[in-house]
Order: structure tokens, then C-alpha cells, then sequence
């Protein structure tokens, strides 16, 4: 296995994970804002799963997200 190579996958994958949550959490704050469900104050909690069912491989990942 080429380590560079693989580190860079794995830097392109994560890259990858990180724009698309943002857009998607982004949008999903947004959406609950506008039709009341959040007031833009609090906070959310988040869960992401991280799995690879070839390697047998599932973690979750828990967060908060502030919004003031």
C-alpha cells in the first residue's frame, strides 16, 4: 500500500464529508427556522455514523451544534 497515496484518499474522502454535511446541516437549521420548529438560539445535537461494511467498521461520531 502506498501511504501517500492512501492518506490522500482518505484527505479527499473526509474533505468530501465535511462540505456535504455543512451544506446539508446548513440547509436543515435553515428550513427549521423558517417554519418555527427551531428559534435559532439553542442548540441541535448531531450524530454522525461512520461505517465501512467491508471492514466490519461502524462509529458514531456525537456533537453539538450551537446556534447563537
Amino acid at each position: 500500500m502506498d501511504e501517500d497515496v492512501f492518506n490522500m484518499q482518505i484527505r479527499k474522502f473526509l474533505k468530501n464529508v465535511g462540505v456535504t454535511s455543512q451544506r446539508e446541516i446548513e440547509g436543515a437549521i435553515r428550513a427549521a427556522i423558517d417554519d418555527g420548529r427551531l428559534s435559532g438560539d439553542g442548540s441541535v445535537k448531531a450524530k454522525v455514523t461512520l461505517q465501512i461494511e467491508e471492514l466490519g467498521l461502524s462509529t458514531d461520531i456525537n456533537g453539538e451544534i450551537d446556534l447563537a
